[in-house]
């Protein structure tokens, strides 16, 4: 019930005290404003003397009377004589304020020395045992003189005064956070440290939450006070201190569903001069936003001291000073160390330490304003160094992504026994927690995000959108396309037109199975077959060797693409391997007809591209498919005047029956009647050969007649600007193939002749 209602709580205060004084005070809260504090300590302490009653009575019950110590007290002459030696020294050095910590300590351990050897000299043992403790007390009382009479601290400051700020974030850019804090001698270096939600520390207590997911360690080393020690296990000061900051910092950290990463702060206390534990706060914040980390606001801290002049008889204060920013000789000199972290909007925590036997709360009320004063001095500096969270794009940042799935998906993300979700982190160096229908990832950068998150979208899928882009593996590989698994096992069909903006004659020269593809979804069949794109993936590149040659075309303008001997082009053969020039060679076409959808009767290639024509086999299913129909309808005695010139091309054209041409005949298919495009869109799936050969015949016969129509003839010496559509040119066998023979031409330039199928084939290399 009480951890309950303290949740719900802006404000969770411990308060101790005697019937008139306060001992203890120990807040931590959500941002409360001075003005509701103050109401809050007033309504706590009446509470808290009820139970002083109580205590009375059962001491009184109990009849223990209280045993007497007798202090230790210097003699009145001994202090007198010390201070007659040691007075004027110290309060010269306390009134020069260039003097900084060391510079101060050792003046005054010099002071210490002169004045031990000036009693050795008079051998006054008397005074010699209590040298060290009247020295330290003519310290106190030279100093709280000062500063109550003159209003004048030993560094020169004004009482309300904060010492010079220095801030700098983001100094170890290697790390996910880092910060550098500067008041005065004390210097404080914070480092953040995100990671995954399982970091989290976990609690062995009965009541409370279960883990901690945001830790401040808080560190002291010898070498900050200029010593040097043994550095052994934590001391009660360094986890008070660290609690502390912790607890000022927490009420501005985003809520759990918001940032779900675990924090830990580091603070190494490089130099200090009082107040370490604030400088942490202060760094602490600046850490924080350099990492990344949404806070509401910034939080500073600082120190308030108080000096008074006791009455001794009665023990009531009869004047006081309020210091603000103390230092360590302020704070060690002085009646009290008031801790107040906060925001601009109010304190979020408080710490009280006194040295004497209670301060009135009028006192500690009072303190809360100059507080405020000093602390919004320092947020002006913080946020003057940054005001506001860094994005997360450095390329050292963590990553952390809550993914929701249902809970099937999600075991068979997992794996048997969790080998797949292991064999992930192992491949990716990420870390993956699954719990009831969400999946949390962590990377320590963007890259390894993105490669966690597309392994887990090819496992178990996502959302299928027509444009989207998804990640797949060829399982099978078919005569008119490939069979592709993708977004968690959704089978998908990639056509053979689909593979790349150039022809392509076999689908096994472009994929294999088992390969990994990156696809666009670019709809559904008839059927509800998933359709996918490669080149849809792919940019488009443009060649020269797409423009189209012709008389009419000015030669000013067109530069012709000559193919240069295997020897001289070895780099170029990559580049050109894929393409084509597609061109018309029909005295009978007149009609104009666009030449880019009819085929040439000879192609001028390299020797390397007929390396690789001999590597490919078979027709495309596409151009198949469109040759069945055209030949059907070659029955009807008025075809040849009906026939579109795009048509006429192919089919009159030698190489009618050559892989390279299947793409663009595929495209001149696509002209079908309404019954012919369903059943064009209902064979996606599935190939038919029946017609195969009696397409061929045709493409033959009607190729060779018309090459022996050609009339032109191509006078000598032979040069690529005087070749033109329709020339018959004299050629001698260069290199004999296994579908065809390589031409020279002259002038450097190779043609490739093509076999037909049932024409010449025995030739040899010279013949003309």
């Amino acid at each position: 019930m009480f951890y309950c209602q303290l949740s719900l709580s802006d404000l969770n205060l411990v308060y101790a005290c005697t019937k008139d004084k306060t001992l203890m005070i120990d807040v931590q809260a959500r941002e409360i404003s001075e003005r509701d504090l103050k109401a809050a300590l007033q309504l706590a302490h009446p509470e808290a003397v009820k139970y002083l009653e109580p205590q009375i009575r059962l001491a009184a019950k109990v009849g223990k009377q209280k045993k007497e110590y007798k202090l230790s007290v210097t003699s009145e002459k001994t202090f007198e004589k010390i201070k007659s030696l040691a007075e004027a020294p110290i309060e010269a050095v306390f009134t020069d304020p260039t003097y900084g910590k060391f510079e101060r300590g050792e003046a005054l351990d010099k002071i210490t020395q002169d004045v031990k050897r000036a009693l050795e000299e008079e051998c006054d043992e008397e005074s010699l045992k209590v040298l060290s403790k009247t020295v330290d007390t003519v310290r106190k009382e030279v100093v709280r003189r000062r500063i109550i009479a003159e209003g004048l601290r030993v560094d020169g400051r004004r009482l309300d005064e904060v010492r010079p700020l220095y801030c700098e974030a983001g100094n170890l850019p290697v790390l996910h956070g880092s910060s550098l804090f500067s008041r005065g001698d004390t210097q404080v270096l914070c480092t953040v440290t995100l990671g995954a939600p399982g970091d989290a520390q976990r609690l062995d207590s009965l009541v409370g939450p279960p883990t901690k997911r945001f830790m401040l360690h808080y560190s002291f080393p010898p070498f900050c006070i200029n010593e040097v020690g043994k550095r052994g296990g934590l001391n009660r000061r360094e986890v008070g201190h660290g609690t502390l900051a912790e607890k000022a910092l927490l009420a501005v950290l985003p809520p759990e569903d918001d940032f779900p990463y675990t924090v830990r702060i580091n603070s190494e206390v490089m130099s200090s001069d009082g107040s370490t534990s604030m400088a942490t706060v202060c760094g602490g914040s600046m850490a924080l936003m350099d990492a990344g980390i949404p806070l509401r606001e910034h939080v500073a801290g600082m120190s308030v001291g108080l000096i008074s002049d006791v009455d001794p008889s009665t023990g009531t204060i009869k004047d006081y000073r309020i210091v603000t920013d103390i230092l360590g000789l302020e704070d060690h000199l002085g009646d009290m160390d008031f801790k107040i972290a906060g925001t601009r909007n109010g304190i979020t925590a408080i710490q009280l330490d006194i040295k004497p036997a209670g301060i009135p709360l009028d006192i500690i009320c009072e303190c809360l304003e100059p507080a405020l004063k000093g602390r919004l001095q320092i947020l002006e500096h913080m946020e003057r160094e940054i005001n506001a969270p860094r994005t997360q794009d450095d390329k050292n940042s963590p990553r952390l992504a809550t993914l929701k799935y249902s809970n099937d998906s999600l075991r068979h993300l997992i794996g048997p026994l969790g080998a797949l979700k292991r064999k992930i982190e192992e491949e990716t160096g990420a870390r993956i927690s699954v719990s009831d229908g969400t999946l949390t990832i962590v990377a320590k950068n963007q890259s390894v995000m993105e490669k966690v998150q597309e392994k887990v979208d090819f496992i178990v899928g996502r959302e299928i959108e027509i444009g989207g882009i998804y990640k797949g593996v060829v399982t099978s590989v078919k005569e008119y396309g490939a069979f592709v698994e993708f977004n968690g096992g959704q089978p998908g069909l990639l056509h053979i037109s689909e593979l790349s903006h150039e022809p392509v004659s076999r689908v096994s020269d472009m994929v294999a199975v088992g390969q990994q593809l990156s696809l666009m979804c670019i709809g559904q069949d008839v059927r509800g077959n998933i359709k996918l794109s490669l080149k849809a993936t792919l940019p488009r590149l443009v060649s020269e060797t797409n423009n189209v040659l012709g008389g009419s075309v000015d030669s000013k303008n067109h530069v012709p693409n000559v193919w240069e001997t295997v020897g001289d082009v070895p780099d170029e053969q990559e580049k050109q391997k894929n393409v084509v020039d597609d061109l018309p060679v029909d005295k009978h076409d007149t009609s104009g007809a666009s030449s880019s959808s009819s085929t040439p009767a000879v192609l001028i290639r390299s020797a390397a591209e007929c390396d690789e024509e001999e590597k490919s086999a078979g027709l495309n299913l596409n151009f198949r498919s469109s040759s069945r129909s055209l030949s059907t309808s070659k029955s009807d005695s008025n075809h040849k005047s009906k026939a579109s010139p795009s048509q006429k091309n192919v089919l009159d054209s030698p190489f009618a029956d050559s892989d390279i041409f299947s793409s663009r005949n595929a495209k001149s298919s696509k002209s079908f009647s309404p019954k012919e495009k369903e059943r064009e869109s209902n064979t996606n799936f599935v190939g038919d050969d029946e017609d195969e050969n009696e397409c061929n015949s045709s493409s033959a016969t009607r190729s060779r007649n018309d090459l022996n129509d050609r009339e032109h003839a191509v006078e000598a010496p032979m040069n690529a600007k005087k070749l033109k559509l329709g020339m018959q040119v004299t050629a001698k066998v260069h290199q004999i193939r296994a579908r065809g023979l390589v031409l020279d031409l002259g002038g450097g330039i190779r043609g490739m002749y093509r076999f037909e199928t049932s024409g010449k084939r025995d030739f040899e290399i010279g013949d003309e």
